[in-house]
């Protein structure tokens, strides 16, 4: 059993920051969940499997120019690290975006196995 700490979970912020779909992935088991913000379930849009992952920030990656994720403030609890952000993205268009959210990351043998996303929806 590895245990959870703070560069654990800094580096899975590295790698999303480097948005690097190639260096995200290894951090996520292979049975992993990720539960997104918005969807149509009381826990959002459920995605199952770290293929399924995969595609999703994959095309997040491809969508913007660039995408960042500024921790405020992250607590180790067990096996659960709780990450406060404010992310920040610049697409292709030329437009930004930013809101704060927090990730619930639980981990097993030091790989994520839920991801738990939180933000703010911001209005006009």
């Amino acid at each position: 059993m590895t245990d959870l700490t703070l560069s654990i979970v800094d580096a899975v912020g590295d790698a999303f920051n480097a948005n690097d779909i190639d260096a995200v992935m290894p951090f996520f088991a292979p049975d992993a969940v990720f539960d997104h913000a918005i969807g149509p379930e009381p826990h959002g849009l459920r995605i199952e499997g770290a293929e399924q992952i995969r595609a999703v920030f994959a095309g997040l990656f491809e969508k913007v120019e660039a995408v960042h994720w500024e921790t405020l403030d992250c607590r180790i609890a067990g096996d659960k690290a709780y990450c406060e952000d404010r992310r920040t993205a610049r697409h292709k268009d030329g437009t930004t975006e930013a809101y704060l959210s927090v990730d619930i990351l639980t981990f097993r043998d030091g790989l994520i196995i839920h991801k738990d996303t939180y933000y703010k929806q911001r209005t006009a």
